[in-house]
């Protein structure tokens, strides 16, 4: 692949002293060589911020960038703001790539001359088989912004490419502060965007053993976000079709349950006894009309319909499963 195009790689920065070595060895290595890489160290208490002044004496396409602490979308903006490549990918501060991700995404957007790009896949810490038959399609808005609302496609901003250019165009920034904001971003992308090349190979690595993440370390304004994010979207819809809308309830439903799952992973029922209820209440009054239009497969829906009726039960057995997972997840 000619390699006229820049691609700019942001990442967000906060805690990940362990990890970053591993993550900046994959971008310098990347096979396709024209990068701009803009770490952004969101004002990090550990020594991620040096291991990167160190990295970008080295290599003159890295530029870092120290700034207060402000979360996660004000990282992600800091690096909309100056990233001057034709092409935008994120890559979250604990995760890493594979050597030809940046070729690969460039693939799916110029074989289906798309605005924005993604894999349905990714690589985990527990999870290392690649796909055996890649299918790059082209797909519709409407169509790849459902599929972000489903359960069928890891939420976050990671794992995709976007021109620049058309996220400036359409003023698409990160405007969540905790959970949801990435969920935000690419379901208004993908509305926006002329259409969206798929994938299905595995060309980012997605870090489940973080003990500092959001994935392992509970916090019930995740939840509460969340509920805003998928709230807004809704009211906010690019494309107003029964099927966007069908999606949008699901996941609202669906949040209702993450939340309830919070609050007994914190052990906080009884400081949040109201929010307790009232996630009990609508997964009951919202389960048959969010479910009945859902565009689920069989097998989820079965898994839905457990939760509806023994919501308590399912979040429990959740969590332990997600505790007994992390304790064998050992990968560096």
């Amino acid at each position: 692949m000619e390699e006229k195009e820049k691609v700019s790689i942001g990442v967000p920065i906060y805690k990940v002293e362990k990890f970053l070595s591993k993550l900046i060895d994959s971008l310098v290595n990347q096979t396709y060589k024209n990068l701009e890489i803009i770490l952004v160290d969101d004002g990090s208490p550990d020594g991620s911020g040096k291991i990167c002044d160190e990295y970008a004496k080295k290599d003159s396409r890295i530029k870092v960038i120290h700034k207060e602490n402000g979360g996660v979308s004000s990282a992600r903006n800091k690096v909309l703001e100056i990233a001057t490549g034709k092409w935008l990918v994120f890559v979250d501060g604990d995760d890493w790539l594979e050597s030809d991700c940046v070729e690969y995404m460039l693939r799916l957007v110029h074989e289906t001359d798309s605005e924005m790009g993604m894999s349905l896949n990714n690589f985990t810490t527990r999870d290392r088989k690649q796909i055996d038959n890649d299918l790059i399609e082209t797909w519709l808005p409407e169509k790849a912004a459902c599929t972000m609302l489903y359960p069928y496609l890891a939420i976050g901003c990671w794992n995709k490419i976007y021109s620049l250019e058309f996220l400036r165009k359409n003023s698409i920034t990160f405007t969540h502060k905790l959970s949801g904001e990435g969920m935000v971003f690419i379901v208004t992308a993908a509305q926006y965007a002329n259409h969206v090349g798929v994938g299905r190979r595995k060309v980012y690595n997605y870090r489940l053993n973080n003990e500092n993440s959001a994935m392992t370390k509970y916090r019930l304004e995740m939840g509460t976000y969340a509920q805003k994010a998928i709230n807004k979207i809704k009211s906010e819809l690019v494309i107003k079709t029964p099927r966007l809308i069908n999606a949008c309830n699901w996941h609202i439903w669906k949040n209702y349950n993450f939340t309830l799952f919070l609050i007994i992973a914190t052990d906080s029922k009884k400081e949040n006894i109201e929010l307790y209820k009232d996630c009990l209440k609508n997964n009951r009054r919202l389960f048959i009309s969010a479910n009945l239009k859902a565009d689920l497969k069989l097998k989820t829906k079965i898994k839905n319909l457990i939760i509806g009726l023994f919501p308590i039960w399912y979040a429990k057995r959740s969590l332990k499963n997600q505790r007994k997972a992390l304790k064998k997840d050992l990968m560096e």
